[in-house]
């Protein structure tokens, strides 16, 4: 690994907060974990509405059967919202570094040049307005999509369902702007001093492929207790197809940043990549192998085939293991560069991940009560229904 003053001075910086770190009480654990919770279950449900804006675009009709579920998904982004705010009100010195005050004194012991440099971007204010900004402008998209498709089952004719290309044109713009900025604010700034221009596609990767084994796997549970009766083995191969799809565009993006910093070997970027694998007392290199083994190695070999994209069973296997492996994922991304070696995977973590599933699930059925499961006057609901592949 490349060697010099700044590196020495960067490796010392971190030495002192990981010392910090490991005497971290439970307040600052239990912070950390409501973010990275409300990071991960809002990015699912805001990967419904692009699921369903996409598709919408692509005037693609074999998803109208199922379109339900992930427009159901979008009632956590309010919840998701509220406890964002909340967490950052009351946690924000846990968890961000760069919310300390003494960091922008110039010649003050904690002085430090480089989060200096960010703080026109990096300050409180403004923190809090893109955050709203993202927030409102994702909830008036998805409420505004959903409204017409409700309206389309009410009224009929095709109206709405222009309006609703049009709408999801202007989402899709917004949303690939908003992805990339929520994730350097909410991800990447946790590790202040470090920067990748692959970050924004890296959170967007394990969002979409979340998203999508949460679709896929809501659609297996209301087709086995009865629901979505229309839904075949052609829906669910185009589903498996998604997650099997994305889930090797996550592991690419992943490799590419990955190598990268490797190859430069530059210490204030490789420094990211140490902190995983052998700093902090090596207690991340497990999550660190373990989330290439049941991202990338598990999903892979079991969806190789035709037949295993069309069994409820391999897909039911594939995705829940794909929501605790970008949950992993997350895990990664945030405790290093705030809990450092006082992290772990204990009551906290587990207690706040259930909670947090309980309360995106009873948002998602709350919306799943709202319509009829199928859109009953959509102009691709006959595609849908006859969808073969």
């Amino acid at each position: 690994m490349a060697a010099g003053g700044g590196g020495e001075h960067h490796a010392e910086g971190h030495e002192a907060a990981a010392a910090g770190h490991e005497a971290a009480d439970w307040t600052t654990r239990l912070f950390v974990n409501l973010w990275m919770n409300n990071v991960y279950f809002t990015g699912i449900a805001l990967i419904g509405t692009f699921f369903v804006a996409f598709n919408y675009v692509a005037y693609a009709g074999w998803p109208t059967l199922i379109k339900r579920v992930p427009e159901a998904m979008g009632y956590f982004l309010p919840i998701g919202g509220v406890i964002m705010l909340l967490v950052y009100l009351f946690g924000s010195h846990d968890i961000f570094h760069w919310t300390h005050e003494g960091l922008y004194v110039v010649d003050g012991p904690e002085y430090d040049p480089i989060i200096a440099g960010k703080s026109g971007y990096l300050n409180t204010p403004f923190f809090l307005i893109r955050m709203i900004v993202y927030f409102a402008l994702w909830i008036l998209f998805s409420m505004w999509l959903r409204r017409n498709s409700i309206n389309e089952d009410l009224y009929g004719g095709t109206d709405y369902y222009h309006k609703s290309i049009r709408l999801s044109a202007m989402f899709l713009v917004v949303f690939g702007i908003t992805s990339s900025t929520s994730a350097w604010d909410w991800v990447l700034s946790i590790d202040t001093h470090w920067f990748s221009t692959m970050f924004g596609w890296y959170v967007f990767a394990s969002w979409f492929v979340s998203g999508l084994a949460a679709i896929t796997l809501t659609v297996i549970l209301l087709k086995q207790n009865g629901y979505l009766r229309m839904v075949n083995t052609n829906h669910l191969h185009d589903l498996g197809k998604y997650v099997f799809a994305f889930s090797i565009f996550w592991t690419y993006i992943w490799f590419s940043q990955f190598l990268l910093y490797w190859y430069a070997n530059i210490p204030e970027e490789s420094i990211y990549f140490i902190e995983r694998l052998g700093g902090n007392g090596g207690i991340y290199k497990w999550v660190f192998f373990t989330n290439l083994i049941i991202n990338f190695v598990f999903p892979f070999l079991v969806l190789m085939t035709r037949d295993a994209k069309r069994q409820m069973i391999m897909l039911k296997l594939v995705t829940i293991a794909i929501l605790v492996g970008h949950w992993l994922d997350f895990y990664m991304m945030m405790m290093p560069g705030t809990m450092g070696a006082g992290a772990g995977i204990g009551f906290i973590e587990i207690g706040t991940a259930l909670t947090f599933l309980g309360i995106f699930l009873l948002a998602l059925t709350k919306g799943l009560t709202k319509a009829s499961l199928v859109p009953l006057n959509h102009p691709f609901l006959e595609e849908s229904v006859h969808h073969h592949v």
